[in-house]
């Protein structure tokens, strides 16, 4: 079995977070950025599962802005056999806070 685990690229958790003077959204540039640590809770969970004989490999995957692949060493760095990043320049940036939900 092989075990998939999406990660993500947030502003570090230690950082105090600044909202933008235009109050479009927060403050990213110069600021340190790290893997969500659920995201990271959960790539520690699948590799001790690989690390129990139950999976042969544990496979790190991001979507967004080239800097993911920073988080995406980060990921291989921890122990994921590979990591894939999903980019394209046709799709606007990915940003969760964006998302309207209608019914």
């Amino acid at each position: 079995m092989k075990i998939m685990v999406a990660i993500k690229r947030v502003v570090d958790y230690a950082v105090k977070i600044r909202v933008k003077s235009d109050k479009s959204g927060v403050e990213t540039q110069n600021v340190k950025m790290s893997m969500n640590p659920f995201c990271e809770i959960a790539l520690k969970e699948a590799l001790r599962i690989k690390e129990a004989g139950m999976a042969s490999e544990v496979v790190a995957v991001t979507m967004g802005l080239k800097q993911c692949v920073d988080t995406l060493r980060t990921g291989l760095a921890m122990g994921a056999d590979r990591g894939l990043e999903a980019s394209s320049a046709a799709l606007p940036p990915f940003a969760p806070f964006d998302c309207n939900h209608r019914q």
